[in-house]
């Protein structure tokens, strides 16, 4: 019987290297701008994200920049957070987000707002990953920061979870177990993938 958390540690070796060899700016600012316009053309404009703050991420190294569309989200007024990391096994915070304030150094170095900034509860998590498949799993680090935000988020009320990835970082099946939370779609620069549970 083949264990789940060797099964994972070897998807996210194999997945890390996929993303990490896409190292062309250019491939990555399209992307950036593709992913922009799929999240405002197929659920902004339709209608089918919630009234609420939008919870972004700063990205961390290779990781799909969705800092174009988060500035577009907070110019036409949409509250916009980004996580803050707390201890290892317990579910992410979130603060609002100001473009022209300065973001401070948090764990595991990745930028975030201060302690001065409000905490805000997200209506929509855009969630980075390793992978992703087309059941709506995702491979994250291994932490299960997102896992645990999610499943503390949708005990509260309802939040709509986009996984946003490279279409390279599609695995046929991403290994996963009981705890782990499905995304409601996936976004990347070439499609949309939409999820029901």
């Amino acid at each position: 019987m083949t264990d789940p958390r060797a099964a994972k540690d070897a998807a996210r070796a194999q997945a890390r290297a996929r993303r990490d060899s896409l190292n062309d700016d250019r491939l990555r600012a399209f992307a950036a701008e593709a992913l922009r316009e799929r999240f405002l053309e197929k659920l902004v404009l339709p209608g089918l994200i919630p009234d609420g703050p939008v919870a972004g991420y700063w990205p961390l190294g290779s990781e799909l920049d969705v800092r174009p569309l988060l500035l577009h989200l907070k110019a036409v007024g949409r509250s916009v957070a980004l996580p803050v990391s707390g201890p290892r096994g317990q579910a992410l915070a979130f603060r609002d987000w100001d473009p022209a304030q300065p973001l401070a150094a948090g764990r595991y170095g990745i930028h975030e707002p201060g302690a001065d900034r409000p905490e805000l509860v997200p209506a929509v998590l855009l969630v980075p990953m390793l992978a992703f498949d087309r059941s709506g799993h995702r491979l994250g680090y291994g932490a299960g920061y997102y896992d645990r935000t999610l499943d503390a988020l949708r005990a509260i009320r309802p939040v709509l979870a986009v996984g946003t990835a490279f279409a390279a970082q599609e695995l046929d099946a991403v290994p996963h177990g009981a705890h782990d939370e499905r995304l409601d779609w996936i976004l990347t620069e070439r499609e949309t993938l939409r999820f029901t549970h």
